[in-house]
């Protein structure tokens, strides 16, 4: 045998695939080259490092949960890890992060994962406010119809007031508010109900963190001034906004409560200075009163809605 063909069968020999395995085939070496390389447990959470970690970790917990609740009789971390296309570290970290804040549940006997309650206290308060909305919107649109003017139904969201519903109504001149838009509480007719709804320690506390900001000239900036206008709301159950949000607009508002008794938001009108007058206003504030009598019957409540913030005097 030639030195060469020596050469040959040693080089045939080294290469000689071992004992169970076969050589690859042509179309598996392609895909090969395609496929990346696995990459080490810590890769993942170096590239939230590099590319922003706070956000690409909250999608990829958003990625889980939504995957787990794909799976109503629960998944495994192997499997899960797959779906969402992390480490399996990285899923374990991010998993029992959701599972410490309760937004996911471990069984101990499967350790499989499943949606915490909270998410479903998180859902039904957004169903709360969608039905919230549907019931309110009838009331809105008669309202505006008696009045003439545009509606508002509007709830509180922290220090502001958001407004969830609202209706035109026939006459020209309509305001072009739009549903959710926030308002600040202090120089608000729809606010001011919110903050006479409070209780005496939530009120301090709102005007020792938010400072007053005038919007208007007319706006209230002076802490005492704003305690007398909200203890006047309390004992007669109607706010007014004379143009301290916005100088060309009036707004009357009253309470909404449910069937506890509680302050569940405000209703109220709103119009242009030159049509809603001061007389205007407080005549439409009995028409308002009605239909936020109306809006918390639906709601389940007994008694008139400003009862609700006349136990607060």
């Amino acid at each position: 045998m030639s030195i060469h063909e020596k050469g040959a069968l040693a080089l045939r020999s080294r290469t000689k695939p071992t004992t169970g395995e076969k050589p690859a085939s042509p179309r598996k070496a392609a895909i090969a080259k395609l496929v990346a390389a696995p990459r080490a447990a810590g890769d993942d959470e170096a590239d939230d490092k590099q590319r922003g970690g706070g956000v690409q970790s909250l999608g990829r917990a958003f990625s889980i949960l939504e995957e787990v609740a794909r799976h109503r009789e629960g998944i495994g971390l192997a499997e899960l890890s797959k779906l969402v296309g992390l480490h399996n570290s990285t899923t374990f970290h991010l998993a029992k992060t959701l599972a410490s804040l309760g937004y996911l549940r471990q069984e101990k006997d499967n350790k499989r994962y499943r949606i915490g309650r909270p998410l479903f206290a998180l859902a039904a308060s957004a169903l709360d406010e969608i039905e919230m909305v549907n019931v309110a919107t009838p009331v809105l649109e008669e309202l505006s119809r008696q009045t003439g003017e545009s509606g508002h139904f509007a709830v509180r969201m922290g220090d502001a007031v958001v407004v969830i519903a609202r209706t035109s109504g026939p006459g020209a001149f309509q305001l072009a508010d739009r549903v959710g838009v926030v308002r600040p509480a202090h120089c608000t007719a729809l606010g001011k109900i919110i903050l006479a709804s409070l209780r005496p320690e939530q009120l301090k506390r709102f005007i020792d963190r938010v400072e007053l900001k005038p919007s208007t000239p007319k706006s209230i900036s002076d802490v005492g001034a704003l305690m007398r206008e909200i203890a006047e709301v309390q004992r007669t159950g109607v706010a007014f906004d004379d143009g301290e949000f916005n100088p060309e607009v009036r707004c009357v508002a009253v309470p909404v409560t449910d069937f506890t008794g509680q302050v569940i938001g405000a209703l109220g009108i709103s119009g242009p200075i030159w049509r809603l007058s001061n007389q205007a206003l407080h005549a439409g504030a009995q028409v308002v009163q009605a239909a936020a009598d109306r809006l918390s019957a639906e709601f389940g409540a007994k008694d008139r809605a400003h009862k609700a913030l006349a136990q607060k005097v």
